[in-house]
């Protein structure tokens, strides 16, 4: 079991490095980033800008490096400092004849003239004098280049991550408390009333989009309640801005326990449902599959009471491939819905995960992805864990 844990371990070390760097790639490659928003500032405005405005940009956000070393100097803080290599800057050239628009041109010794783009060149004491991060390996995620400007990261995910935490953990654990029961009694009573019930609900719960649901959710507690005086709940957010009196429940003060629990009632609702129905047909399915064995047949042969077939038999082995779904859950807690928190205006790792990717923040999307990778290879090493636990047959060596 020690030598699969080290060799996983490797396995996943390798992995982020690959994820990382080609994340990292593809967000800079793509359009947005702070270079669009001054050429759409350019193009909107009447004032002329300075001319070394767009230089300036390049320097603070470190465009004017090529992307080896920024990936390294985002993924470990190095190097650290300036890049040289003797009296030479590393990464560096200079085109003549450059035109504003960066564009320069090339006459080979043939007479064809090739127009490329200008390299910029990087001096030595534009790089010292930048902050540099410690890496991200060191959990250092850097600054955040437009939701909070100059603010690091790191404070920016954690101001957002307890509301994910307790909203993803109580539909979750709602969810599964509540899943495998279902799924279980209605794979023993197939083809009763309850089971007939259980499919047509999680079939519809399956068919329905999340957002549909939060919508709908919307609509009718909150705005239809309200108006017919019932007991209704907010729209969104995760406490009120000011008092508020409410049917049934009293005034709820702001900020309080109960503005809370308030607030979290119908997200809470919509990803408990979502999950619950894609659970427990799971769980029915596997639980079906299982009561077909040769062995559960044997023991319900032997005299064995129905409640030890289920439990000790069948229950089981059941689990194994539910335990696979297991692995998703680590990220999911922490990543947060993103379709639920962006129809709730919930403040979580979702919602800000969309709002820095509108915003072309990529300190802060390339930091929320790379905790959900690591999360999600974590999740798949408990996983594998956990069927030794459910099932004592399985070794790993």
């Amino acid at each position: 079991m020690a030598s699969y844990l080290v060799r996983r371990l490797i396995q996943m070390f390798v992995v982020i490095l690959v994820a990382s760097f080609v994340a990292y790639i593809l967000f800079y490659l793509a359009p947005g980033g702070p270079l669009q928003q001054l050429a759409e500032l350019r193009s909107r405005s009447t004032l002329r800008l300075d001319s070394g405005i767009e230089e300036r940009i390049m320097k603070q956000y470190e465009l004017d490096l090529y992307h080896i070393p920024r990936y390294l100097r985002w993924l470990i803080g190095f190097p650290a400092g300036p890049i040289t290599i003797g009296d030479q800057v590393l990464f560096a050239d200079l085109e003549v004849g450059c035109t504003r628009e960066g564009k320069a041109q090339k006459i080979f010794p043939d007479g064809r003239v090739e127009e490329t783009n200008c390299l910029k060149p990087v001096y030595l004491g534009d790089l010292a004098s930048r902050r540099v991060s410690n890496g991200i390996l060191r959990l250092d995620f850097g600054l955040s280049q437009q939701i909070l400007r100059e603010r690091p990261v790191a404070d920016l995910i954690n101001s957002r991550l307890l509301p994910t935490l307790l909203l993803m953990g109580i539909s979750n654990l709602l969810a599964i408390a509540i899943a495998l029961p279902i799924g279980i009694y209605s794979a023993v009573k197939q083809y009763s009333r309850f089971d007939y019930v259980v499919t047509t609900v999680t079939f519809f719960g399956s068919a329905m989009p999340t957002l549909f649901l939060g919508v709908m959710g919307i609509m009718f507690f909150a705005i239809v309640f309200k108006d017919l005086g019932l007991p209704y709940l907010p729209t969104g957010l995760a406490e009120s801005n000011r008092d508020t009196t409410v049917p049934l429940f009293g005034t709820i003060i702001a900020g309080s326990l109960e503005d809370h629990v308030w607030h979290l009632l119908m997200p809470v609702a919509v990803l408990t449902f979502v999950s619950l129905t894609a659970w427990s047909r799971f769980v029915r399915a596997s639980m079906l599959e299982v009561l077909r064995q040769d062995y559960v047949r044997t023991a319900r042969a032997k005299g064995l009471t129905e409640q030890v077939v289920i439990t000790k038999h069948a229950l089981r082995n059941a689990l194994i491939p539910f335990v696979t779904l297991l692995a998703g859950l680590l990220p999911t807690i922490f990543a947060g819905a993103i379709i639920t928190e962006t129809v709730f205006s919930w403040p979580g790792i979702g919602r800000l995960y969309i709002d820095a990717l509108r915003a072309s923040d990529y300190p802060v999307s390339l930091a929320i992805l790379l905790i959900t990778t690591v999360l999600t290879l974590l999740g798949f090493l408990m996983t594998d864990i956990l069927y030794t636990i459910v099932d004592p047959r399985i070794k790993f060596s």
